[in-house]
């Protein structure tokens, strides 16, 4: 009985090749490069949200300020009255009428108006929009309680 035994030493190494890790790598980018930006679309979507949601909040705060007090904050209070007494009339200030008062998404004061340009009976609340400025279009347009 002639019994050969095999040493268990292949002559084929297994592996990936150059160029399949390079197609792998190609595919990689190319589904990365059309996913991301629908991301970035849904962040400045999700900040636009933000702020009207916030304008919405300071506007109802604004709205119970002018309940208790009889008149709407002046442009020099501004929304810093909405956490802070008025120092000359306090007896009739039942607030704060927010907690805190934030900067919108973009890192930007939100903006007080008496009387309004689009309210002028009332008051003007806005955000400036990803530039910071009046006016503009597109991320750049402003989120205000006249929409």
């Amino acid at each position: 009985m002639n019994v050969r035994l095999h040493s268990p030493r292949r002559s084929h190494q297994s592996g990936f090749t150059l160029l399949e890790i390079m197609v792998v790598v190609i595919i990689l980018g190319v589904l990365a490069a059309t996913i991301i930006p629908q991301f970035m679309g849904s962040t400045t979507e999700a900040k636009v949200s933000a702020a009207k949601a916030h304008v919405a909040e300071l506007e109802a705060a604004v709205e119970r300020y002018y309940i208790h007090m009889d008149r709407y904050p002046t442009q020099e209070e501004g929304l810093t009255i909405l956490e802070k007494a008025p120092s000359n009339d306090a007896s009739k200030w039942r607030g704060p009428y927010i907690k805190q008062l934030r900067k919108d998404p973009w890192n930007h004061p939100y903006q007080y108006r008496r009387p309004g340009t689009h309210h002028p009976t009332s008051f003007d609340i806005w955000s400036q929009g990803a530039d910071g400025a009046d006016g503009g279009e597109g991320d750049n347009a402003d989120i205000g309680n006249w929409q």
